[in-house]
């Protein structure tokens, strides 16, 4: 096994492990901006709608144009600060998953990610060597050619052999743990950030044990675990939630967990913190179930109307974030510290 190793809600990285890697820098990203625009323009004319059945909207996709990456990005950009993007149920290969992926390039243009979180169903319903150029190298060209690097949880839809995948970096393992590699300034800030990226389609009681034992060693300031299947939902998927819930729970809890990112639901949610615990589900970026969120008050904010991917940057004892959308709209943001109770 790969071992890489009082909180407040505020509404409105570079990585180490067993295979190390360095800082990267996309150049070409100014193109990114107005090849957004472009493919957005042309889809709404060219492409179907979303997938999924109708339900009560929790909120409506814009219809008018997003501005500028550097007007709409929330996060404050602290120097020496972490900084990642988080993606779920990405890999479908169509025109969606290369337009999220292209407001991705442009927001990086601004805010300099260095890696992103693969939240499951990373590559759907193949294993072969053309499912994954087509459904992952392709969509993600800009990036792999500039060194961002992925880190993938498996998905339910997930080829059972995709943790040897090298550029999903999971090592020939279901889950692992990682910490990311850090500017030097991120030392001086003591912003410590650990991952623990679970397997919940075999969550069985070695990995539980392997879980307990991993976070009970780490002295991170901010233990993320990761995982597909959510155990907090406002969608569809209540039911097996609550079962997840009841093995994963516990173990967050006991061990300070105050961040938690899943998929599977093909929208994105925020909930109020549970038991200290906000959870993000992000699972929109190449998969949507429109409307598919229902009325529940664990939901601090939900959008099903479009698709969707995350940014998040770390600096010391605060966690910001943002959630935007295909068109580059900001649909969430905020921040989360290590020492208040929450508010919007």
């Amino acid at each position: 096994m790969l071992n890489r190793g009082a909180f407040q809600v505020h509404s409105q990285p570079l990585v180490s492990i067993c295979h190390p890697s360095g800082p990267t820098k996309i150049t070409s990203m100014r193109g990114a901006v107005v090849l957004v625009t472009l493919l957005v323009t042309a889809c709404v004319g060219a492409c179907g709608g979303p997938e999924g059945d109708r339900g009560p909207t929790i909120s409506a996709a814009p219809t008018t144009p997003a501005g500028p990456p550097e007007q709409v990005l929330a996060l404050p950009k602290r120097p020496g600060s972490i900084r990642f993007a988080a993606i779920g149920d990405a890999g479908r290969g169509h025109r969606f998953q290369h337009e999220v992926a292209a407001t991705m390039a442009a927001f990086r243009s601004i805010f300099e990610f260095s890696f992103v979180i693969m939240l499951g169903d990373n590559v759907y319903d193949g294993g072969t060597r053309e499912d994954y150029r087509l459904k992952f190298e392709l969509p993600y060209k800009l990036f792999l050619d500039e060194g961002v690097e992925f880190y993938a949880v498996i998905g339910n839809h997930d080829d059972p052999n995709q943790p040897s995948y090298a550029p999903f970096h999971m090592g020939g393992e279901r889950y692992y743990t990682f910490e990311p590699d850090t500017p030097l300034l991120t030392d001086v800030l003591r912003t410590r950030v650990r991952f623990f990226m679970l397997d919940t389609e075999s969550l069985d009681r070695t990995q539980l044990r392997w879980l307990d034992r991993e976070l009970g060693r780490s002295d991170a300031t901010w233990k993320i675990p990761v995982f597909h299947r959510p155990i907090y939902t406002s969608g569809r998927y209540g039911s097996s939630a609550r079962i997840f819930r009841s093995s994963l729970e516990p173990l967050l809890v006991r061990h300070g967990v105050r961040v938690a990112l899943s998929g599977h639901e093909h929208f994105y949610e925020r909930t109020h913190p549970q038991q200290g615990i906000t959870y993000f589900i992000s699972g929109a970026a190449g998969s949507l179930r429109a409307n598919d969120i229902r009325p529940s008050p664990i939901t601090a904010r939900g959008f099903d109307t479009d698709y969707s991917f995350m940014l998040v940057e770390i600096a010391g004892d605060e966690l910001f974030y943002q959630a935007i959308s295909r068109t580059g709209h900001s649909v969430d943001a905020g921040s989360i510290t290590t020492d208040t109770d929450p508010r919007p």
